[in-house]
């Protein structure tokens, strides 16, 4: 238990630092190259996904790469279960939040991350990066 305790602490510190790179991303895809705020989303997301990966790799969940599965089979994995959570709740709730609501985009995004924090840590925790059985 108290390795899983620590192994939160380090998904939520690579987690801060994802939303630093989707924040920054979608800032500049909004407000440098002028997309749509959910296309803007969309690829803030992707590029906090992979920052997010490389990082758990090497550090959340490091113990368990020798654990037979390539490192390109366990990005398969991430991007089927924390990627496609992540884009899909923060397109939705950013629709929701900006759209519906108004919010500030950043403001709107933060909540987005937020929400989905805790499913995507079980997910990786039991799926992705799991121990093979």
């Amino acid at each position: 238990m108290v390795k899983l305790g620590s192994r939160w602490l380090k998904f939520n510190a690579v987690g801060l630092m994802g939303v630093g790179v989707q924040l920054s991303a979608l800032w500049l895809y909004t407000n440098v190259f002028g997309w749509h705020y959910l296309v803007a989303t969309a690829l803030a997301v992707e590029t906090a996904v992979l920052h997010n990966y490389v990082w758990h790799m090497a550090w959340t969940w490091r113990d368990r790469a020798g654990d037979g599965q390539s490192p390109a089979s366990r990005l398969v994995r991430f991007h089927l279960g924390n990627g496609l959570v992540s884009l899909l709740a923060n397109l939705a709730l950013m629709r929701f939040f900006a759209g519906v609501m108004h919010l500030p985009l950043m403001t709107a995004n933060v909540l987005s991350i937020t929400i989905t924090s805790l499913l995507n840590f079980v997910i990786g925790e039991f799926w992705v990066f799991a121990r093979p059985r």
